[in-house]
């Protein structure tokens, strides 16, 4: 029993890295007897050695158990949201959409211009003219469509505040009800109830009953601004394919590097998200290889040298 017991403990102690498996064969208890271990003994004040397994283990454990408990100490209700990724979803979301679209756009305008013109120039141009309106038309589209949103959710939040002026009790009544769905009891439900309502009636049914809080809000100049210059980033680097690649072959060119931008992409939304990066890699270079396949056909199809 007491030899099974110590077999996993000696195991344990002796996995550590390799800069110090060095010690081992230097470890002055596996050398009794030596020249060098008198030596060792005589400096040996009583105190573990720098090499000793067991004080590398004890200090590396107790130092990561120290760095989680200063984490858990740090968390309080004003920034326990901080670490989660919910937080990146509005500015995540239009800076993806415009860096995606900026790379396919300029790409497949780019392709099909290619696809049809035996010369840089055209293809130079029409890349560059669909840079600047992209991006220029991505921030405008953004702000106009986060607007939108942003006057649904102020008029719905008039609408529930006129609600509980004319009828506080059926207001009360259904807050209750929510909560009851959520799987709180009846009594306890409506004791929750109100008691928020007590506290700030509007504010309990904007979050609880119209699902509007500070998470989902929607932030019309963010986005904008998140959008557009992702786009720009985005379309920057088909841009520069164009400028660099030989013209002959440029659509094949820009296929493959467009390829290489979006994954490269995909990455990086799954790494800021905290997704799968397989999934987002496939999801982003399919649509991508479509539309650029796409854009060359018609380029192909309606072959006029430009």
């Amino acid at each position: 029993m007491l030899l099974c017991a110590l077999v996993p403990l000696r195991q344990t102690f002796r996995r550590v890295p390799a800069s110090l498996r060095c010690c081992e064969k230097n470890d002055p208890r596996r050398q009794k007897g030596t020249k060098k271990h008198k030596e060792q003994s005589a400096k040996n004040t009583g105190g573990p050695e720098k090499c000793n397994y067991f004080y590398y283990r004890i200090t590396h454990k107790t130092s990561k158990m120290a760095k989680k408990e200063n984490k858990i100490n740090e968390i309080t209700i004003d920034n326990y949201l901080d670490s989660h990724y919910i937080n990146r979803s509005n500015w995540l979301r239009a800076a993806v959409l415009g860096a995606n679209d900026g790379i396919i756009s300029i790409s497949s305008l780019a392709i099909g211009v290619a696809a049809a013109s035996a010369t840089r120039a055209p293809i130079l141009l029409a890349a560059l003219a669909g840079l600047v309106a992209g991006a220029l038309s991505m921030a405008a589209g953004e702000y106009v469509s986060v607007s939108s949103q942003t006057d649904i959710e102020k008029a719905d939040i008039e609408r529930e505040a006129k609600e509980l002026e004319e009828m506080p009790e059926v207001e009360l009544s259904i807050l209750a009800q929510i909560y009851e769905r959520r799987g709180l009891k009846k009594e306890t439900a409506m004791q929750v109830a109100k008691e928020l309502t007590e506290k700030d009636a509007l504010a309990a049914h904007v979050k609880d009953e119209l699902g509007i809080n500070e998470i989902s809000q929607a932030h019309p100049m963010q986005a904008a601004l998140a959008s557009g210059a992702s786009f720009t980033v985005g379309g920057v680097l088909p841009l520069l394919v164009t400028l660099l690649a030989p013209v002959a072959g440029m659509e094949y060119w820009l296929y493959g590097f467009t390829v290489v931008f979006l994954i490269v992409l995909g990455i990086l939304s799954a790494k800021t998200g905290g997704t799968g990066i397989k999934k987002a890699i496939l999801r982003i270079t399919i649509w991508g290889t479509i539309a650029m396949g796409l854009s060359a056909l018609v380029g192909y199809l309606f072959g006029v040298n430009v």
